[in-house]
C-alpha cells in the first residue's frame, strides 16, 4: 500500500484468498463456510457426547474438551477432527509446521465467538487474522 491509498481503497479481490497467493478453488483454497460449519458441528458434536458421557452434560465442559481437541489436533494432525473429516486444514501463513502457540491463540479468540463471526473479504476470521493461520482445503 502506497501513502497516498487510504486503508479502505484496496480493490476488492476476485476470489476468497487471492491477495494470500491462494488459487481459487482445489487443494490449498481458502476453506468456504459450508465446511466450516461442517467441522463445527462435527467437533462440538464428539465435544457434547464426551461431556454428556463424564460430566453430565456441563456447559463448560464441552467448551473446554473443545477448546483441548482443537489445541491438540491442529498441530499433531493439521486440523480438527471435524476439520480433517471435512477436508481441511489449518496452516500457518508464513509456511512450516504451525506449532502450538499459534493453535491455542487461534482456540482461544474461536471459544470467545465474536472473533470467529468478523470475517474479511479472504473469508478469514480474526481467530485466523491474530494468530496468522488459514483454514483450507487439504
Amino acid at each position: 500500500m502506497n501513502a497516498s491509498q487510504n486503508f479502505g481503497d484496496l480493490a476488492p479481490s476476485q476470489w476468497p484468498g487471492e491477495r494470500l497467493g491462494m488459487p481459487r478453488t482445489g487443494s490449498g483454497s481458502i476453506a468456504r463456510v459450508g465446511r466450516r460449519v461442517l467441522a463445527l458441528i462435527i467437533d462440538w458434536g464428539y465435544s457434547s457426547v464426551i461431556a454428556l458421557a463424564f460430566f453430565n452434560y456441563n456447559s463448560l465442559a464441552i467448551l473446554i474438551i473443545f477448546f483441548v481437541a482443537q489445541v491438540v489436533f491442529i498441530p499433531t494432525i493439521g486440523g480438527s477432527v471435524g476439520h480433517r473429516i471435512a477436508g481441511l486444514r489449518v496452516v500457518s501463513l508464513r509456511g512450516g509446521w504451525i506449532g502450538v502457540w499459534r493453535p491455542f491463540l487461534r482456540s482461544l479468540l474461536l471459544c470467545l465467538i465474536l472473533p470467529a463471526i468478523v470475517w474479511d473479504s479472504d473469508q478469514r476470521a480474526f481467530h485466523d487474522k491474530i494468530p496468522g493461520t488459514v483454514l483450507i482445503v487439504a
